[in-house]
């Protein structure tokens, strides 16, 4: 591929509008933003491990809905019309909290992303084996092979640049996720109206989860991990066409179809699958093919819903890999990233980010090959994925709370309804569902875990710290010489990296070691600004 870092010439495209090229870099309206939404939160893939709960998965998509969802779409609206930058999540921390928590939120999305790749190369190699052999999805050397094969195919595909990548996601949402659905919620819909045997015996008792189990309500955690991702739009800021408009209008459409299509999906996958025979893995199409087999369908029929859902799983794939990578090159401007990964290609890609990307994920994904248990490492890594990610929604929420009062003159298009009160009850709701999640991830549900539950805490509590600590460890031995000096226009805004230098050299920070005395900085110089 053809690196390079990208340069300006000292001027500086307004807005981020422009490309080095003089092209216009926003490409992505209302439909996009709403399929990059889709992609990355809908997904067949975890629905398997919510089914386990039956009726009661009806309560807890809604309660995940109230309590992590709706508020976590609001607040990210508002905040990414007040601050449609690059970056997403890493501007909104940054601006609420300062550039030290900003990097901390941006890699818990990266690193969580690192953990979780596993999880779902390992679902789309056991959708595949279903178009050739389904016992295939029991063999851990097929599918480490597999998943290595797709990781680093959808690593190399983004490296082509976002209309690519953009395309693939919208084709894979239409085909490859919302049509498996509909055909799945249809089956089940038939199946319940014909009066078949179901695997989850209906009363109206069961409708709720059981507050009072902790093996329960673990089941939460999976509710949380189907949800996350409505943040990724805001990695996109500065390819969107009008923001202050699209990003609403996505959300609301997005979130909407989210809700109803993973209560229908769960409960058709548990009508048929029962719980002791529920695979994490492949469940999914363990619920097509016993739908298929029973009402007399070619198993050919199974084969193309498995090769329609690969696709849909690719889509998801490519935007989670991709969105992260750009807030981590976000977070260059403070100088928290070695040399090393600053390379960026002619088409705006952080291409050395994403091969950093690709080599740990790797690793993970070798673990599969040593854990006796495809289910409980599964769920331990999701687990971990989860936990994770609550801790950057909590600094997200909590951003969006402080921003009301630092900066609430900001023109913000959407603003979270009822004023500041408004804002700390939607937050505040947000948070607290955070905070459940956290915590019943460190519970084991009941017939996953192998280890006992003392030592399985222990496993997830040094998981989390290991998974923490490289943040505050970049900020102890960071460099002067890791400071970017021709920051990419597209993925960094650079009308505002010298005013930025320049508050944080004068100020004394530590966010960015000063540059010798009398040196400049080409960008922070293109805007009046230098070094001291």
């Amino acid at each position: 591929m053809d690196v390079k870092t990208t340069q300006t010439n000292g001027r500086v495209p307004p807005n981020g509008a422009k490309s080095s090229g003089g092209k216009s870099v926003r490409v992505l309206g209302t439909a996009s933003i709403a399929g990059v939404s889709l992609a990355a939160v809908l997904t067949l893939r975890g629905m398997p491990s919510v089914a386990e709960y039956g009726w009661a998965s009806i309560g807890l998509y809604v309660f995940g809905a109230i309590f992590f969802l709706i508020p976590l779409a609001l607040v990210c609206a508002e905040l990414g019309t007040g601050w449609p930058k690059a970056g997403g999540l890493y501007a909104w921390v940054r601006q609420g909290f300062g550039p030290k928590s900003g990097f901390l939120a941006v890699w818990f999305e990266w690193v969580e992303g690192i953990v979780w790749f596993p999880t779902v190369l390992a679902f789309v190699a056991a959708t595949i084996a279903y178009i050739f052999a389904s016992s295939l999805s029991n063999n851990k050397v097929y599918l480490v092979l597999v998943m290595l094969a797709v990781f680093w195919g959808m690593t190399l595909i983004n490296f082509l640049g976002l209309r690519r990548a953009s395309l693939l996601n919208n084709i894979g949402v239409v085909i490859g996720t919302l049509l498996p659905a509909a055909v799945l919620i249809f089956l089940g819909i038939y199946w319940l109206a014909a009066g078949k045997h179901i695997a989850i015996p209906f009363s109206a008792g069961k409708l709720l989860p059981n507050f009072g189990s902790i093996s329960h309500l673990v089941f939460f955690v999976g509710v949380l991990l189907g949800y996350a991702g409505i943040e990724l739009f805001g990695f996109h800021a500065k390819e969107t066409k009008d923001p202050q408009r699209t990003y609403p209008r996505a959300i609301i459409a997005s979130a909407l179809v989210i809700v109803a299509v993973s209560i229908l999906a769960t409960l058709a996958i548990a009508f048929v699958v029962p719980q002791a025979k529920l695979s994490l893995v492949a469940g999914l199409m363990q619920a097509f093919a016993a739908f298929f087999t029973i009402l007399g369908f070619s198993p050919v029929v199974t084969q193309i819903m498995a090769a329609l859902t690969g696709l849909g799983t690719l889509a998801l794939i490519s935007v989670w890999l991709l969105g992260p990578s750009k807030g981590l090159y976000a977070a260059e401007r403070t100088g928290d990233l070695p040399p090393v990964l600053h390379a960026v290609n002619r088409r705006h890609i952080p291409v050395a980010v994403l091969v950093a990307q690709g080599i740990l994920g790797t690793g993970f994904a070798l673990v599969f090959l040593f854990v006796p248990s495809i289910n409980a490492s599964y769920w331990m890594l999701s687990a971990l994925t989860t936990q994770i990610l609550v801790l950057m929604y909590i600094m997200i929420l909590a951003s969006g709370i402080r921003l009301r009062y630092t900066e609430p003159n900001t023109p913000r298009a959407f603003k979270v309804p009822g004023g500041n009160a408004g804002m700390w009850i939607v937050a505040g709701v947000g948070i607290l569902g955070c905070v459940l999640g956290l915590v019943l991830g460190f519970f084991p549900p009941t017939g996953v875990a192998t280890w006992p539950t003392p030592i399985y805490v222990m496993a997830m509590f040094v998981a989390i710290v290991i998974c923490s600590v490289p943040p505050f460890i970049i900020e102890r031995i960071k460099k002067p010489s890791w400071f970017i000096a021709h920051p990419d226009p597209v993925l960094l805004d650079v009308d505002e990296f010298g005013d930025e230098i320049g508050r944080e050299s004068t100020t004394g920070s530590s966010e960015i070691a000063p540059k010798p005395v009398g040196e400049t900085v080409p960008e922070a110089r293109a805007v009046g600004a230098s070094v001291k």
